[in-house]
């Protein structure tokens, strides 16, 4: 008889491990070089923000060539972040139980995550991170392209140029805001590193997080005992 479901004890049973498979090497290869482009690319954008951060450009070679770089670091992260979005845009749609985790957000912030209504793979909060993310990254590539004078000097006018300079740093500025919060996440939700390092994640952490997911992956016996006691 197939197993549909993990009761709690079997997943953060201390003596009864369980490993959960949530990110396969390619997904943590593509995560990876997003993550490394956008760094890059708040340090370059940042060196030309304010005279006082140009010191940064020195990471890059030195001015001109953090000119360079920058917009082709641009097209990195452009490649990359589609990447994600075509693995992952299907598991970032809003669904019911979105509604009921997001009534109970609070009780996850003061800590009382046992009153948290479970969810799927992603939380509202990630899938919204997520969609916006998206944006801005679309914002950030069609106005790069407007000021990027060496191969498109002639697709804008210089009013139009100006516009594009505004939006590109109010959205990078924007962008750099939800990365910081993004790793603020993955540090304070304790286990969650080790899903984008070694791919996978123990019962305890899915069953804590994510439980429908959980669930869903134990009825597709998507779950496994690991030889040694998951740390």
């Amino acid at each position: 008889m197939a197993q549909t479901s993990i009761e709690k004890e079997d997943a953060i049973h201390p003596g009864n491990p369980v490993v959960v498979d949530r990110y396969n090497l390619g997904a943590r290869a593509n995560h990876w070089i997003t993550a490394i482009s956008l760094i890059l690319l708040a340090l370059s954008g940042l060196a030309f923000f304010h005279p006082s951060l140009f010191f940064l450009t020195g990471l890059f070679g030195g001015g001109q060539s953090a000119r360079a770089l920058h917009p082709w670091i641009g097209v990195v992260l452009f490649f990359s972040f589609a990447g994600l979005f075509v693995r992952f845009w299907r598991a970032n749609l809003p669904e019911k139980a979105d509604r009921q985790w997001l009534a109970h957000a609070g009780d996850m912030i003061k800590g009382d995550e046992e009153k948290v209504p479970p969810v799927g793979r992603y939380n509202p909060i990630q899938k919204f991170n997520f969609w916006v993310m998206s944006l801005l990254i679309i914002a950030l590539i069609l106005t790069g392209i407007a000021i990027w004078d060496q191969y498109f000097f002639d697709w804008t006018t210089i009013p139009q140029k100006r516009v594009a300079v505004l939006i590109h740093s109010l959205a990078a500025v924007a962008l750099i805001c939800i990365w910081i919060a993004h790793v603020y996440a993955a540090i304070w939700a304790r286990g969650t590193l080790r899903a984008m390092t070694r791919g996978s994640v123990t019962g305890g952490w899915a069953w804590k997080h994510h439980r429908l997911w959980l669930k869903e992956l134990a009825e597709r016996h998507r779950v496994k005992k690991p030889a040694t006691p998951a740390e």
